[in-house]
């Protein structure tokens, strides 16, 4: 994968967490990441110490399409919906061989100052889907 690829590639992985239709964002996740695809998310550290308090690891994991979907979908929801903030691409994506490279930011609808900023690791399929997507909270 070149960078021009990686710079499509992220663009539509960002424009799946503002998607407003229901179908269309169905739809997007089915492109984007592989049946059995998952997406990683780094524990807040409030569940990191809880889970260390009961003596396990936390993990956030959703695992193929109706997992991923729910996933965007609740932060959709949460985030997008009510018209208060936005996702956007923050810098370029970069490629090296089958994995990607792209960061991301949660700004108020309309502009501003980001509230949040996050980078995500997309390993590739052969197929060029995401066959695991690692997300880090930054900022």
């Amino acid at each position: 994968m070149n960078n021009n690829a990686a710079e499509e590639l992220a663009n539509r992985y960002v424009a799946l967490w503002n998607e407003a239709d229901a179908d269309a964002r169905k739809e997007a996740v089915e492109a984007l990441w592989t049946d059995g695809g998952v997406h990683l998310l780094e524990p807040p550290e409030e569940i990191v110490k809880r889970a260390a308090e009961i003596g396990v690891t936390a993990t956030l994991e959703a695992r193929g399409h109706a997992e991923l979907l729910s996933r965007v979908t609740r932060a959709y929801d949460e985030f997008v919906a009510p018209g208060q903030y936005e996702f956007v691409k923050h810098g370029e994506a970069a490629a090296l061989r089958d994995v990607v490279k792209l960061r991301w930011a949660m700004v108020p609808a309309g502009g501003g100052e980001p509230l949040a900023i996050g980078i995500d690791l997309l390993q590739l399929a052969p197929d060029g889907r995401i066959s695991t997507d690692y997300q880090f909270i930054e900022a």
